[in-house]
């Protein structure tokens, strides 16, 4: 329809937006551009805008064609086997909470394989097909326990794609320098440009490839910039010095501690406790020996205690933090950190030239035991000293093992973590024979996958033995699920006598035998199907696995 009113003239300037304004506002309230008020008013607002809008599309100008996007850098690993590709398109489809409710079934959760498919891909050395990158790395991001074996398996077109898609950018962050090329690091000039003018992720990328190679070399680097550098920048720079901690580091480390960031002081005392060697570690056992001493007042050998009664400069400026959390009590806080900050080797000589074990088993007096077994614990961690982890760890068939005691089970998790993984396994299966699976959680997610054989035996007849007992099976889906992914798939077979639905004691609870043969179907099914993945995996393995 056309009207009258319709200007057809060149527009006034702002036409658009003035037809814009009496649309919002009602042409009752505000009366379209060149139209007259009244019943037409709206048929003439359309119309204008309707003209209007032809004239600014035909008045756009082209713009400058965007820049073609390079092309995906070429991938050299081998390509899946087309079984294994399958396998990867059903675990990546597959969606957590999608059968709803809180019975599981039978069926597998295969987005908790996914993790065990990557490490095998990932040990294989092959490369995914191309069509995969968009769910895998959507996986990742929603998963960030996921992300460095999926960005080692998607390889170098996840940068590329992370570049294109700002969804993916998690893979710019968790690639050193966001996938930059770096330097060769025998170009001296090279280097010393891009850790004077690089991006800080480039500079971490720089920094951390020359201390994997020469770890003087990263050090003296760091040196040259160290005063200048921000205070979030030198805790970075400083955290990549774990990587071939040495005697060397000392004076550097020993410079951070008058440093004006509280972070990068305590990330410097860390470190220096964590050279037994150094200055620190020991003005931190001159410390500690004031506080712990071999009581002989006492009938039999005790340990005495006497903790600080300040924390003064000296301590605050070697990383021993002033202020207590809350719920503790400011002496044993600052006990433990100088315990734990002290080479664990300075203890035998202090009581008595006892073995570690020997130390762990004396009694503590006035209740200190617990806070100073836990210091240990941290130190032995620290200090990675397998002697001390295993007096602290005990037993595995101990009766206190079992209970809160001295050694929180959160403790024991970490004290395993310094000892061979056989060792580990074998302590793990002890407790599990002696305790059974309530408190097993912990230690078991710190051993090898899959289990060694006899650890995986004492999982399985201790879920038996709950099963027998006729309580349900929700109390150990922890454990039940650890075991779908870390147990040997060989041990498929032990449990198909654990299908059928038990006959159930009068006192079990109503429907417990069925949820434990579902729950059994579900672990078998899961075995089996791990099994079939590392098969394919490993038809043509690149690396002759």
């Amino acid at each position: 329809m056309n009207s009258p009113s319709v200007p057809v003239d060149s527009p006034a300037p702002g036409a658009w937006e003035e037809l814009v304004t009496a649309a919002l506002l009602g042409t009752d309230r505000r009366t379209p551009p060149g139209c007259t008020p009244g019943r037409e008013a709206p048929v003439a607002l359309l119309d204008a805008a309707a003209v209007e809008a032809v004239r600014r599309r035909a008045g756009l100008r082209p713009t400058r064609a965007a820049q073609r996007p390079q092309s995906a850098p070429k991938d050299p690993r081998p390509a899946l086997p087309p079984a294994a590709a399958r396998r990867l398109a059903m675990l990546l489809a597959d969606r957590p909470g999608a059968a709803g409710g809180g019975r599981r079934g039978t069926a597998p959760d295969l987005m908790e394989l996914l993790p065990q498919w990557l490490a095998t891909a990932n040990d294989r050395g092959y490369a995914p097909p191309p069509q995969t990158l968009p769910a895998l790395l959507d996986a990742a991001r929603g998963r960030t326990d996921l992300r460095p074996a999926a960005l080692t398996f998607a390889g170098p077109r996840a940068v590329w794609l992370a570049r294109l898609n700002p969804d993916w950018r998690f893979a710019l962050r968790a690639t050193p320098g966001g996938g930059a090329a770096l330097p060769h690091l025998e170009d001296a000039a090279e280097v010393r440009q891009l850790w004077q003018e690089g991006l800080f992720a480039e500079r971490v990328a720089l920094l951390s490839a020359i201390r994997a190679r020469e770890p003087v070399a990263a050090r003296e680097l760091l040196a040259t910039t160290w005063a200048t550098e921000r205070a979030e920048d030198r805790l970075m720079f400083l955290d990549s010095l774990r990587a071939g901690l040495g005697p060397q580091d000392e004076p550097l480390l020993e410079q951070a501690l008058a440093d004006r960031s509280r972070n990068v002081r305590s990330t410097a005392a860390e470190l220096l406790s964590a050279l037994p060697g150094s200055a620190l570690a020991a003005r931190m056992a001159a410390r500690a020996e004031a506080c712990v001493a071999l009581d002989h007042t006492q009938r039999e050998p005790t340990i005495g205690v006497e903790a600080p009664h300040q924390c003064d400069a000296g301590m605050e400026r070697d990383g021993v933090v002033a202020k207590a959390p809350a719920g503790r009590g400011e002496r044993s806080w600052w006990l433990g950190q100088l315990v734990e900050a002290t080479p664990l080797s300075t203890w035998p000589g202090r009581l008595g030239g006892r073995t570690p074990e020997e130390i762990v088993a004396l009694p503590v007096a006035d209740d200190w035991q617990g806070e100073l077994h836990a210091a240990w614990c941290r130190a032995a961690v620290r200090q990675r000293d397998a002697e001390w982890a295993r007096a602290l760890l005990g037993s595995p068939s101990a009766p206190e093992a079992g209970g809160p005691g001295a050694v929180s089970l959160a403790e024991r998790a970490k004290l395993l973590g310094t000892l061979g993984a056989a060792e580990r396994a074998e302590w793990v299966a002890g407790f599990i024979a002696t305790h059974g699976l309530s408190e097993a959680f912990q230690p078991l997610g710190v051993c090898a996958v899959p289990w060694a054989p006899p650890l995986g035996r004492a999982v399985v007849d201790a879920l038996n033995i709950a099963r027998d007992a006729g309580s349900y099976p929700w109390s150990f889906s922890g454990v039940m699920g650890l075991a779908e992914r870390c147990l040997d798939p060989a041990e498929a077979s032990r449990l198909d006598g654990l299908l059928a639905v038990p006959d159930e004691p009068e006192d079990a609870s109503p429907g417990a035998g069925g949820y434990w043969a579902e729950a059994f179907q579900r672990l078998v099914t899961t075995l089996r199907l791990r099994a079939a993945m590392i098969e394919e995996l490993d038809q043509g393995s690149p690396s002759g696995l």
